[in-house]
């Protein structure tokens, strides 16, 4: 009878485990539905979190999510790393096309305005003497030319004017001369001097006056003070032109040039532009916001544009010819700049970049990317960490050049960049030009053998051009040239 029961109570331990290991071996054969037959998974991750890994699937302790598997297979060996196709769409991958479109150049800026420091008057005593009246000016009144500020006694001209009236009766011409002379030399206004002549007797009360018409700054200037001869008064700013002053970003400072057109808008006048001219571009950049101040200089007929008033600006140009891809799917590391390539058979593969001006939310590339590629404009961050996990190497620019210029054809050069015309000769031209990656060349000012001589024609010092060129035997020889915008 114990051999019996202990029978039947081994039957009954043997009939439950293996009930449990059925029940585990269906779970995690649910689980491993996920990774692909006859593949070697290495570990399991949550793509959220993809440092951290798991010796088996199940569901992931970071995110309402399963966990999904690495191959032995997607290693650094292969172009870039395989993401499953039914897992796309949960990372919310978008693949757009790499394509020739049309980049808006037109750079827009915010500013305020301010007062044109080129355009004031500082009023000034010339003698010594004593304030008797002022005309109720205060800083910040509006005055036009010849407005009176203060009327100034200066007892020294009494005495100088009544020896002209007596030498002048004498009628001596030389002692005349010398006696007007010294009248002038003692800082009295020709206006003065013939009033004296006019009447026989002297003035030694003088108005002091605006010499332009503007807005008041400063004024120094109250009833019964002393002042001394070459004390400033008064200072006036004119209002016939204010400037604004733009805040550029630092990156776009290279399509801004001194005598560029502009416009202005302002919310006090809508519906109203307000043209000018870029006057100067300021030297030193803001810390802060990495930013220029471009200073443009606008007509301010019947004084309608107040200093601290906000605006926007136009600085104009023309669109042109560019290759784009959505600026979304640019990765800055700050050390490179990278898109994630949509291989074939759902394998990505990071790729350096060369980028220029954005605009309307497309990003201009110059070199590394073809058109036609394939590129991740969303998600790309998550495929981006994983690469980097897995030591998948990005494709360099000098693998992938693609470079659209305007006017480029067939015969474009293997090499682009922007650079400034310095200098033009039969068979040769100076740039000033950019960085060329692909190369590896900084920043630097060359000479360029011309593959014709009619290839700069039209063109002068001072243009800023787009050019591609090709590394001969004989030197880098321009095979394009292309003006940049606004040119």
């Amino acid at each position: 009878m114990r051999l019996g029961l202990a029978a039947m109570a081994i039957a009954v331990v043997a009939g439950g485990a293996g009930y449990g290991i059925a029940t585990v071996g269906h779970g995690e054969g649910a689980a491993l539905k996920e990774a692909d037959a006859g593949r070697k998974v290495l570990y399991w991750y949550d793509p959220m979190v993809p440092s951290q890994h798991f010796d088996k699937p199940g569901k992931s302790p970071f995110m309402d999510m399963q966990l999904v598997p690495k191959y032995a297979d997607e290693g650094p060996g292969e172009a870039g790393i395989a993401v499953d196709p039914t897992r796309t769409q949960n990372l919310g991958l978008r693949v757009v096309v790499a394509q020739t479109g049309t980049l808006g150049s037109a750079l827009t800026a915010t500013g305020s305005i301010d007062f044109n420091q080129r355009d004031v008057a500082v009023v000034q005593s010339r003698a010594a003497g004593f304030v008797q009246r002022v005309y109720a000016r205060a800083p910040g009144d509006v005055i036009g030319a010849g407005a009176p500020l203060a009327d100034l006694l200066v007892p020294e001209w009494a005495g100088a004017q009544a020896e002209y009236l007596a030498v002048r009766r004498t009628g001596d011409a030389s002692l005349i001369r010398a006696a007007r002379q010294r009248l002038a030399l003692l800082g009295m206004p020709a206006g003065m001097i013939a009033a004296v002549d006019r009447s026989g007797r002297p003035h030694n009360v003088i108005t002091i006056s605006s010499p332009i018409a503007g807005t008041i700054k400063n004024l120094g200037v109250r009833q019964g003070m002393t002042v001394s001869a070459g004390e400033t008064l008064a200072e006036v700013n004119g209002l016939g032109t204010v400037w604004l002053n733009a805040a550029v970003p630092e990156a776009m400072a290279g399509q801004l040039r001194p005598g560029q057109s502009a416009t202005a808008t302002l919310a006090a006048y809508p519906g109203e532009h307000f043209a000018g001219r870029v006057a100067a571009i300021l030297p030193a950049v803001q810390a802060d916001s990495r930013t220029l101040t471009v200073r443009i200089e606008l007509p301010n007929r019947a004084a309608r544009l107040k200093p601290g008033m906000f605006a926007n600006v136009d600085f104009g140009g023309s669109p042109r010819s560019a290759l784009l891809v959505p600026s979304e799917a640019v990765i800055r590391t700050g050390r490179r700049t990278l898109v994630m390539l949509a291989l074939d058979k759902g394998r990505y593969q990071p790729a350096e970049v060369q980028t220029g001006h954005t605009s309307g939310g497309q990003t201009e590339i110059l070199a590394g990317l073809s058109e036609g590629e394939k590129v991740v404009a969303s998600g790309q961050f998550l495929i981006d960490s994983e690469a980097s996990l897995s030591g998948v190497q990005a494709r360099p620019i000098s693998a992938q050049t693609a470079v659209r210029l305007p006017q480029a054809a067939a015969k474009a050069g293997a090499y682009a960049t922007i650079g400034r015309l310095n200098k033009i000769d039969a068979g040769s031209i100076t740039f000033s030009h950019q960085p060329v990656p692909a190369l590896q060349w900084p920043a630097m000012t060359m000479t360029f053998r011309l593959s014709s001589p009619t290839l700069a024609r039209g063109y002068k010092v001072g243009d800023r051009v787009r050019f591609s060129f090709d590394q001969l035997p004989s030197g880098p020889t321009v095979r394009t040239l292309a003006r940049e915008a606004g040119q």
